[in-house]
């Protein structure tokens, strides 16, 4: 494998350290967690890009520099950032404390260049939610400025690197907006590309934009998805998990706000 895929770093040795691609087997369709592991939504962070750039319209960027101060800041309170399915996994077996969901939506190269170098050295995990049929291209769906997608070996790169590896649907459409087959293609479709990419199960799903009403919920879950993350959901669950945004902006002190906020907000959820 070409180490400059992910910042010249060597893949996670097999059978090292907890499996962060895929994590376990989704929950049958039907079925729930049991109520004792339920508990309030954990702090799930929300980035796009890691990247420096001169135009940034809509704010999915994070330079460098700031990304690995945030990292920094997490270390520091004696958190550690993981992918999704670790988290969850931890949750459901009661051992979560100081841990903080990282996810990265819609797959950009920088990813694999930028941001993974970074989780590595800070010793973090991730979850890389990637647009299956955009896979190599670029943000066709976005009217800012263009910006590389991962390409199939760098996808791979990251698994290796011990990051997870989740659907973002197949082309980044608002899902609401979708009659019953498309909806099932999105969900289905980029879930089997990805798992013949990564030759593993692929567990997790973001909605694009954060798009999801109650008929798009069942459907991730029908579908066999672990779990499904949100932005701001009306009731939060396993597959509606809320997220906060993480910007250029967002310093030490914007940082624990956020977490301050969280913990006013959904400490009454249950997921």
């Amino acid at each position: 494998m070409d180490r400059s895929l992910v910042g010249g770093l060597a893949p996670t040795p097999p059978g090292t350290g907890r499996s962060l691609v895929g994590g376990r087997p989704p929950t049958p369709p039907g079925t729930t967690r049991s109520a004792e592991t339920a508990g309030p939504a954990p702090w799930v962070l929300m980035y796009h890009s890691v990247d420096h750039v001169r135009e940034d319209p809509h704010r999915v960027t994070v330079s460098p520099q700031r990304f690995e101060g945030q990292l920094a800041w997490l270390r520091d309170r004696g958190l550690r950032g993981v992918g999704m399915a670790e988290l969850l996994e931890a949750r459901d077996a009661g051992d979560a404390r100081g841990l903080v969901g990282l996810t990265f939506d819609d797959g950009y190269a920088d990813f694999a260049t930028r941001a993974v170098p970074a989780l590595v050295r800070f010793g973090f995990g991730a979850t890389v939610f990637v647009v299956s049929g955009r896979i190599g291209s670029y943000n066709a769906w976005d009217d800012g400025p263009r910006k590389p997608l991962m390409t199939v070996d760098q996808i791979r790169a990251v698994a290796a690197a011990g990051m997870e590896v989740a659907s973002h649907g197949r082309h980044h459409v608002s899902l609401p907006g979708t009659g019953g087959c498309e909806l099932r293609e999105e969900l289905e479709e980029s879930r089997s590309t990805l798992e013949d990419i990564v030759e593993g199960p692929v567990t997790g799903f973001a909605y694009p934009y954060g798009h999801a009403t109650g008929r798009e919920i069942e459907a991730v879950r029908a579908a066999g998805y672990d779990y499904a993350c949100d932005i701001g959901p009306a009731e939060p669950g396993r597959h509606a998990l809320p997220r906060a945004y993480i910007g250029e902006r967002d310093r030490r002190l914007r940082m624990r706000a956020k977490l301050a906020r969280h913990g006013l907000r959904w400490r009454r959820s249950r997921v």
